[in-house]
């Protein structure tokens, strides 16, 4: 028995070998690998191309040309690389350009290998991996939906200094005892910029600065002089003449950023054919819709309506003209990059990662994300709450029976499905009332309670009517 068994172990080492083999295909035969870094750039190609297959290259534009130039010399025609940071965009962009398909991979998928620490054996074990179709690619837009990306981020982070400008008069207010917030709601309005500015040029005279009120304003004119009684103080009047002053300055860089953004939109939007189906109405008439707040000052829907084919995404409950904005910037237009909906609400870090081990399941809690998309989704799932929408009755009755957060997430992935299929399939939106979801549910659930009934071998009667539900 011992003999045969002996005989039996080569033969079943073979078999062994060559399904190993077949697993670890060779799928990308001229692939390189890159580890990226602050000051310089290791590269690495087959070994069979160069005499000195791994190279290191600055951070230069002209030593980044020298790369680029010797992986075509090379016959390289993919090339996988490191997300890090953001050393790794001058790279991309001057090897896309070359025609080279580049694959941005992220770190935590290639950095957790024992013995691979040093630079050049991480850009070689980076190599391997592509090589054997092992690693996958990060999402990134086309250049010019990146551009609009670049400037929409910008934009987003000036309107943060913007308001951090506003928390800071406020503080001065307060030193100051001035309770001005206490009766007006938005201090950087109408009514509270003409006060901040009058204080500003020297006027404390409560009952003159009480004469900018604007006759929308709720509060009276005895109100608002009373709330600007209290210290005008040297030192804290100068910080509110300095945040005025970069308030003002944020606010200039926000309409030159809006016109770069406006200028790239129209330039796209010349390239794009007539949509067939008009633009629809707005969800609000013009006059009862309130303009979001540090939105732009330009038309939005009319041009995003175009680059998407004929779709409206502002017909979406919870996404305004700017929140559609910031979401195609940041997933595009082509949704062909993800196969099905499942892949792409997997990538906005949407959906469930089930961890199975042994046929249970251990864990399906989504996993941490920074990403901006699923934000903004999250932000319009949460406006959802009072809403008379389909969707705002969804997340109700998740929100009765689990965690908010959780049926914020829930009611994020039913917004990113329709996004979805409004955006491959070009399909227009169908609002469904809060009435008729719950009449659905209410149908769902006695249809449930009916053959779980019959199955106990009872029938449901109607305490109203005493008939048979």
């Amino acid at each position: 028995m011992k003999r045969k068994q002996q005989a039996k172990t080569p033969q079943r080492h073979a078999k062994r070998g060559k399904r190993e083999q077949k697993l670890l295909e060779r799928v990308h035969l001229n692939a390189a690998g890159i580890d990226i870094g602050s000051g310089s750039h290791w590269v690495a190609v087959p070994e069979d191309r160069d005499e000195q297959p791994v190279r290191e290259f600055r951070s230069f534009t002209h030593e980044l040309i020298e790369l680029a130039d010797w992986l075509e010399a090379c016959g390289i025609e993919t090339v996988a690389m490191e997300s890090t940071g953001v050393y790794w965009i001058p790279l991309y962009e001057i090897l896309e350009q070359r025609g080279i398909e580049v694959l941005l991979v992220n770190a935590r998928h290639v950095k957790n290998v024992p013995g691979r620490k040093s630079d050049v054996s991480d850009c070689q074990w980076i190599q391997q991996l592509h090589t054997f179709g092992l690693l996958r690619g990060s999402f990134r837009p086309d250049a010019e939906i990146t551009a609009i990306r670049t400037l929409v981020r910008h934009r987003d982070k000036l309107v943060e200094e913007a308001a951090a400008s506003i928390q800071r008069m406020q503080k001065a207010l307060t030193l100051m005892n001035l309770q001005l917030h206490k009766v007006i709601s938005d201090v950087s309005g109408l009514t509270g910029m003409l006060i901040l500015r009058d204080i500003v040029a020297g006027q404390t005279d409560p009952r003159l600065l009480a004469r900018h009120r604007d006759p929308r304003c709720k509060a009276s004119e005895e109100e608002i002089a009373a709330s600007l009684t209290g210290h005008y103080r040297d030192e804290h009047l100068f910080v509110l003449r300095q945040e005025l002053e970069a308030y003002d300055f944020y606010q200039e860089k926000i309409h030159c950023c809006d016109k770069q953004i406006e200028a790239r939109i129209h330039a796209l939007e010349v390239q794009c054919e007539p949509p067939a189906r008009e633009l629809p109405a707005p969800r609000r008439p013009s006059h009862k819709r309130k303009l979001q707040d540090n939105s732009p000052s330009f038309e939005i829907r009319t041009p995003l309506f175009k680059l998407s084919g004929g779709v409206d995404l502002t017909e979406l409950p919870g996404i305004g003209p700017y929140g559609a904005l910031k979401l195609i910037s940041e997933i595009g237009l082509d949704m062909h990059c993800w196969p099905t909906e499942n892949h792409f609400t997997s990538w906005l870090t949407l959906a469930p990662n089930n961890k199975i081990s042994g046929g249970k399941l251990l864990g399906s809690c989504t996993q941490p994300s920074a990403n901006r998309a699923a934000k903004i989704l999250r932000i319009a799932a949460m406006n959802l709450g009072r809403s008379d929408h389909a969707l705002g009755a969804f997340y109700r009755r998740l929100a009765a029976r689990t965690e908010k957060p959780k049926a914020i997430t829930a009611t994020a992935r039913k917004l990113a499905i329709l996004v979805y299929r409004m955006l491959k399939y070009k399909m227009p939106y169908h609002e469904t009332s809060a009435a008729e979801y719950n009449q659905r549910q209410h149908t769902r659930i006695l249809r449930g309670l009916r053959k779980r009934a019959k199955t106990l071998g009872f029938e449901l009667v109607d305490a109203s009517t005493g008939l048979v539900a």
